[in-house]
């Protein structure tokens, strides 16, 4: 009969973004697959890549946020086991720590479930506000920007190679990445807390895989914004602004008073994200960083595409020391 046996249900936050007045929290309701990030040897990897991407999700199942005062506020997951909760609720910065992180508590709120449910039902989530000393912003990519990923290989065969075969904690970031992204989130008083947002077109499934390799490597901790599988399957060409161009308009339009910088890389469309978003958002971006790939069609059309671009400091990245000179010329660091 143990073979029949259902797996036990948890839930995941994904760390978000709010203020004081706004609670904003995502997350996934999804049975207990048993992932061991730390697990060596093919097979596990193998078997974990397997298990991040064949999910079974908790469907519309009411959830409960219970902060450290004791207030409550209630939530439900959708078809796929997410769940966005996005409430107007005054006083949160007075339940944030001193970098701005909101704690709470993530509970399944359906007794009709009749599942175990793991860690006695109590799971914790994190939510940041910006801190009111915080000078800018940073909203960086991920693969190829900080994560040596291989997203302008042939056929993304590195991408897969690297992702299935490789554990979070032996991935490479790419050369003095977290010590720059340390200096911008001290600012140039080194006390600032600019927060630090990774936005990349990798789906949820990645979550605990990115934000594992961000804690390895020595990043700041920020929220880390990816999109749904069904995304994938639904967006069609030229129907709508990609996912990453959607969630930095956001972030803009959360916090108007912030200005922010922008960090890509020449591989793939961070160029022209980052420009039409300058655009749209007049006076609101203070940089914009360009990670160099090794491909020179792409940095051709990249050098191209920014040739008159002159409003905006812009730099194409080759060194991380290059990019932390530039910052110390304009005052960032």
């Amino acid at each position: 009969m143990g073979i029949f046996k259902k797996d036990k249900l948890q839930i995941i936050n994904f760390q978000s973004y709010g203020s004081a007045s706004r609670l904003y929290v995502r997350g996934r309701a999804i049975e207990d697959e048993n992932i061991d990030l730390d697990r060596k040897g093919i097979f596990n990897l193998m078997g974990n890549t397997w298990k991040r991407f064949e999910t079974d999700e908790v469907r519309n199942t009411a959830l409960k946020i219970t902060f450290a005062n004791g207030e409550t506020v209630e939530g439900t997951t959708d078809d796929d086991g997410y769940y966005l909760i996005d409430k107007n609720i005054e006083g949160l910065q007075n339940l944030a720590n001193d970098e701005g992180w909101l704690n709470f508590e993530l509970s399944f709120n359906d007794t009709n479930l009749k599942r175990e449910i793991v860690l006695q039902n109590r799971f914790p989530g994190e939510m940041l506000i910006p801190s009111e000393h915080a000078k800018f912003g940073v909203i960086s990519d991920i693969d190829d920007t900080i994560l040596h990923t291989g997203v302008v290989s042939s056929l993304k065969w590195k991408v897969i190679i690297n992702t299935m075969f490789k554990r979070a904690t032996k991935r490479r970031q790419l050369e003095g990445a977290s010590d720059f992204y340390m200096k911008l989130h001290n600012g140039k008083t080194g006390s600032e807390a600019n927060p630090l947002f990774y936005v990349s077109h990798s789906p949820w499934n990645l979550y605990r895989y990115l934000e594992l390799f961000l804690k390895t490597n020595n990043f700041p901790k920020g929220p880390i914004l990816l999109r749904s599988m069904a995304s994938f399957r639904m967006r069609k060409k030229n129907d709508e602004k990609p996912q990453k161009q959607r969630e930095i308009s956001n972030l803009l339009n959360a916090y108007p008073n912030l200005p922010f910088i922008l960090i890509g890389d020449s591989g793939e469309k961070d160029g022209d994200i980052y420009q039409e978003i300058s655009s749209l958002f007049p006076g609101r971006i203070k940089a914009i960083y360009l990670r160099s790939v090794n491909h020179s069609k792409r940095m051709k059309r990249i050098e191209n595409l920014f040739v008159d671009f002159k409003d905006i400091p812009f730099l194409m990245v080759n060194k991380t020391e290059e990019a932390i000179a530039h910052a110390k010329e304009n005052g960032f660091i």
